[in-house]
């Protein structure tokens, strides 16, 4: 069972601001599941919950759990100089998705769908960064981005593949990426330092995290998820060895590729193991 096109704002017409409900297609069991939630890349500016319908699909298949995928405003491809949709507009509407599916009652036909108080969040290359961005305490730079408590005692645990979290470091390593889309999403500044999440401070203790890398992804090098995972160790100190945990030797496609075909199912099978065991 499938629920398209659901409107998290009260703008229902926006498009950008829906999110579909994946059921498994096991029986529905007496005491509700947990719902994972899967945010979608796309440098900020491409890419649409419809393009992993199929993997949400299989999520919900290998776990037996449902699975949520928002959409969320872009900003323009080539934005005018007025055009103000920037960050953190992207992530706000992000928490306003999450802030709906905590409180949403389900088809009025059907009820409820899943455990509001048990969510599992993945995040793909920028909607990585928007997890860290809301997860750790960002709130000095984008206050809101702050969580709510019930949002906060929500999450369980949060996985992040090929993520960005550096971008001064990502801009390093790719020049280009500047005027493609960091300019266009953080505007013009020297340095993008103040919107690094590997300097963020932890939040709540109880969140564990997993950090993706495929060896094989030429657009986000494996740099990125090395830095964030030793913030997050850090972070945790002597705790981190069961809070924060890290895949770079099982995924071998390129950026995106590792949601298609048979490395779609390597990670289904890498996050469907950490989402068992948390």
């Amino acid at each position: 069972m499938e629920f398209l096109d659901i409107p998290y704002t009260a703008d229902t017409a926006d498009r950008l601001r829906q999110l579909d409900v994946l059921l498994p297609s096991q029986p529905v069991p007496a005491e509700p599941l947990p719902l994972l939630v899967f945010i979608h890349g796309g440098a900020w500016r491409s890419d649409d919950k419809h393009d992993h319908r199929d993997l949400a699909r299989t999520l919900a298949t290998a776990t037996g759990y449902p699975v949520a995928v928002p959409n969320y405003r872009l900003t323009p491809k080539n934005p005018p100089d007025n055009d103000l949709f920037r960050h953190p507009g992207h992530a706000e509407d992000l928490l306003d998705a999450l802030r709906f599916l905590i409180t949403w009652p389900g088809p009025s036909n059907v009820g409820s769908l899943y455990d509001p108080h048990s969510l599992y969040l993945m995040g793909h290359s920028c909607s990585a960064h928007m997890l860290s961005s809301i997860f750790l305490a960002s709130s000095s730079v984008t206050p809101s981005l702050t969580p709510d408590p019930s949002i906060r005692q929500a999450a369980k645990g949060i996985v992040m593949s090929e993520g960005i979290y550096d971008i001064d470091l990502l801009i390093k390593s790719f020049p280009t990426y500047l005027d493609w889309f960091i300019r266009p999403t953080f505007g013009h500044l020297p340095s993008y330092a103040t919107f690094s999440t590997t300097t963020f401070p932890l939040i709540d203790t109880h969140i564990k995290w997993l950090v993706i890398h495929s060896k094989g992804d030429t657009l986000v090098d494996l740099q990125q998820s090395e830095v964030i995972y030793q913030h997050l160790c850090s972070l945790y100190g002597n705790d981190a060895a069961s809070r924060v945990f890290r895949s770079t030797d099982r995924l071998t496609g390129d950026h995106n590729d590792i949601f298609h075909g048979q490395q779609a199912q390597e990670y289904v099978d890498i996050v469907k193991d950490f989402f068992l065991t948390t």
